[in-house]
């Protein structure tokens, strides 16, 4: 009987450091054959391209644009897998990275399909954190929805974000927590012991800086996740069982913006800093055009804090321009491009 292509599910919340990690994983592979899907929250696929680039053959990287994989199951991921499956001699692992927005549980269930099960097993559902986003509140504004609930005794004691994060952490094999080195001690040890309380027994917790992490650390669980669904809480399936529907926080929404007015990178990044301040914006990705230069840059934000770096040079098919994503709360209806156009002008 044919061994089962492990899979490996990474899930986290937006701007936690999945595709980083990927990356990095792919360039120390030691050897392995990999074939990676990768689903988006937006239009623009921004976490692809830079996985992409950094794959030798891109065809053994699959983009799912369409909706959270949680809530396309049927539709969008088994015929992906299935299409794995016709060449399957020449995959050794099998990566997915999930939206930040995707409750793990209901992809799991996924891999109990009979078209599936005899021939793969999730060796693990790896959780990455942000520790810093985790340590600040900053992804889910705790002291705005603390304020909330103080005045109004009828909101439920979890917001959608929180539950998210609850569910994708006890869900977890394996806990990857980044950006230890921005967090002080005190605090280090606080966030850690609150997301070592939300885990299910024996469930390991380890640091990555950089996405740096040992190949053998990430695909060397063998949890055969699709074997153990039991175990793992799910507000999702709570509500369900509840005769309540159950949908992602229905008010966050992406917008795509290209940038046409001048800019550099410093006024680009000063720009989106005062948007963040005076919208619920929790994560903007995409490429800057800088004229006179070969190469493309990538910008990366979770809420205030901004990295920016070049990544390859611009290919001679494609048109240079700055585009943006933002994901967060209530954007559909904010001119978001006219707010931006008029802090760079």
């Amino acid at each position: 009987m044919t061994s089962k292509i492990p899979v490996t599910i990474i899930t986290g919340f937006l701007g936690s450091g999945k595709t980083t990690l990927i990356r990095n994983l792919i360039q120390h592979a030691n050897g392995r054959r990999l074939a990676v899907i990768v689903n988006e929250f937006g239009e623009m696929g921004i976490d692809g391209e830079l996985i992409k680039s950094c794959c030798s053959n891109e065809e053994d990287v699959l983009e799912l644009n369409n909706g959270c994989l949680c809530c396309t199951v049927q539709e969008e991921f088994l015929p992906v897998m299935l299409q794995l499956m016709e060449r399957k001699d020449t995959i050794d692992h099998i990566i997915i990275e999930t939206s930040g927005l995707a409750l793990p549980k209901p992809l799991l269930h996924a891999f109990n399909w009979p078209d599936l099960k005899s021939q793969i097993t999730v060796g693990a559902v790896v959780t990455v954190v942000d520790l810093v986003g985790q340590a600040t509140g900053e992804i889910c504004d705790r002291e705005r929805v603390q304020a909330q609930r103080l005045a109004d005794d009828s909101l439920d004691h979890e917001t959608p974000i929180e539950e998210l994060f609850e569910d994708q952490l006890s869900c977890a094999d394996l806990v990857v927590l980044t950006k230890k080195d921005l967090l002080e001690g005190l605090q280090f040890e606080e966030v850690t012991g609150v997301i070592s309380s939300r885990l299910r027994p024996n469930v390991k917790m380890v640091t990555a800086t950089n996405g740096e992490l040992p190949a053998d650390v990430l695909l060397g669980v063998k949890a055969a996740a699709e074997d153990d669904l039991e175990s793992r809480h799910s507000h999702h399936e709570e509500d369900h069982a509840n005769g309540l529907d159950h949908h992602h926080d229905d008010d966050i929404d992406s917008i795509v913006v290209t940038v046409t007015a001048p800019h550099t990178p410093e006024s680009l990044v000063a720009a989106l800093k005062e948007m963040v301040a005076e919208h619920e914006i929790y994560r903007i990705k995409g490429f800057i055009d800088i004229p006179n230069k070969p190469m493309r840059m990538v910008l990366q934000g979770v809420s205030h804090r901004f990295d920016h770096y070049f990544d390859r040079k611009w290919k001679e098919n494609e048109t240079r321009k700055t585009s943006l994503v933002f994901i967060g709360d209530e954007l559909v209806g904010k001119d978001l491009s006219a707010l931006l156009h008029e802090k760079l002008n």
